[in-house]
């Protein structure tokens, strides 16, 4: 049994990582849109073009991770090693030099995301690796991930929460310093709490292999796995729909409903319904099929989507309410997700006799990126073709703001759902797949 207390020393590390995600979410776009002043076409554009750098990225850092030996095991260390430089990178990010030339800040904001998204690849990577050897048994990984996700979104919401409040109060008037300044706060906080998730947690299940396995033969194993497959498919779909909801909540309320001084707390709402959720999977999962509960929780996601569509403009108490049931029943599933990615570790083991947790992770994470790309590029493609003007209210614009917030998302959930028809590893089969690789013993003698 994994102790509490280390579970929530995990979940920390995933409060720093989220420092940075759910900004990347919540207000990158806007920031290079309506406070850099880049277009958001050229925007869309360059989220998806720094995915090309994490095909070749995400899968080394994973064989790298798998391959790295020390005293502290193959994953712990790089919370150590990159904390800081992870700090760096997202202050670079939300730092635009006023006197550059437009094309000069594109090309800046164009380096320093994709650093960012690098620094991102090699920490997040190895953290999320972590959750996979920390336990072989099934239900303890749904409660690991459970704990990770709750402090994952608790990360979130302090982002919602205070991000805005912070570039208003730290700028002093400059929007541009404002966010600068508060990304120097978020990241000092978020390098101090990798640091205590490298304390505070231990890795169980060993390697299957000892000596280090050749890349090569590291992918040849993986593309044998086709529950892999699966779950990466799952990621993309489930992360582009996510993200272009998110992406677009700062405009669905400035824009649609016209609020612009409730934003912080529309997106709180959405987060805090996130927390709940999350925290619900654990108990969820002990009571029914994962599978099955994971499909009837998109389908639930998609149908509050639907019902978002078709509300007044100026239902706000609506539209606030459903965007908080959304965020709850979505990421309900996302402990879920995880859990499963670590009994595909098994699976591929128990298939090929090759453990490769690290790869397996930095695969399903890569897709996850590349959705997280699709949907804010998406986000940014859509928006220039209803010919979207910052700070210019136009009502084509708004119920194409709507649409894109609504129907996207919901279409996305319907589409994961679907894929999951083809995931098998139940709970029986993980627990025979583990039974014949004596995993519960390994983890007793680590």
């Amino acid at each position: 049994m994994v102790s509490a207390k280390e579970k929530i020393a995990y979940g920390l590390g995933d409060t720093a990582s989220n420092f940075i995600f759910q900004t990347v979410m919540l207000f990158l776009t806007f920031y290079y849109t309506d406070v850099v002043g880049l277009s958001a076409a050229a925007v869309g554009s360059m989220f998806l073009l720094v995915r090309i750098f994490d095909a070749i990225t995400d899968p080394l850092m994973g064989s790298l991770a798998d391959r790295t030996r020390t005293r502290w095991g193959s994953y712990r260390p790089y919370l150590l090693w990159l904390a800081l430089p992870f700090a760096l990178c997202s202050v670079l990010a939300f730092t635009s030099p006023q006197w550059l030339p437009e094309n000069g800040k594109l090309i800046y904001a164009f380096a320093t995301y994709a650093l960012l998204m690098l620094m991102y690849t090699a920490i997040n990577i190895p953290y999320s690796a972590l959750g996979g050897v920390m336990s072989a048994e099934s239900s303890e990984r749904v409660s690991i991930q459970s704990y990770r996700f709750v402090f994952a979104m608790a990360g979130g919401l302090l982002v919602t929460s205070f991000m805005l409040p912070l570039v208003e109060w730290l700028g002093e008037g400059n929007e541009a310093l404002g966010y600068q300044r508060a990304m120097m706060v978020m990241s000092a906080v978020g390098a101090m709490l990798f640091l205590l998730c490298f304390l505070g947690t231990k890795e169980r299940v060993p390697p299957s292999n000892n000596a280090p396995v050749a890349y090569k033969s590291q992918l040849a194993a993986l593309f044998k796995n086709d529950q892999c497959r699966v779950l990466c498919l799952v990621a993309i779909v489930l992360l582009t729909g996510m993200v272009m909801r998110n992406t677009l909540a700062l405009y669905y309320v400035k824009y649609v409903l016209q609020r612009p001084e409730s934003a912080t707390l529309f997106v709180t709402a959405g987060m805090i319904g996130s927390i709940i959720g999350c925290a619900l999977a654990n108990p969820v999962a002990k009571r029914f099929c994962k599978i099955k509960v994971y499909i009837g929780l998109q389908i639930i996601s998609a149908c509050l989507c639907v019902v978002n569509f078709f509300i007044p403009y100026d239902a706000w108490y609506a539209a606030i309410s459903l965007h908080f049931l959304w965020g709850l029943f979505l990421q309900m599933a996302t402990p879920l997700l995880w859990s499963k990615i670590a009994d595909v570790v098994d699976y591929g083991e128990f298939k090929t006799g090759l453990r490769m947790t690290g790869l397996t992770y930095s695969t399903v994470v890569f897709f996850i990126k590349v959705g997280l790309a699709l949907g804010g590029a998406l986000a940014g493609w859509l928006l220039a073709f209803f010919n979207y003007q910052a700070g210019v209210f136009n009502p084509d614009v708004a119920q194409g703001i709507v649409a894109l917030f609504c129907i996207g998302p919901a279409v996305a959930s319907i589409g994961v759902a679907i894929i999951m028809r083809w995931y098998t590893l139940d709970d029986q089969t993980v627990v025979s797949i583990q039974n014949a690789l004596g995993l519960t013993t390994k983890t007793n003698n680590a």
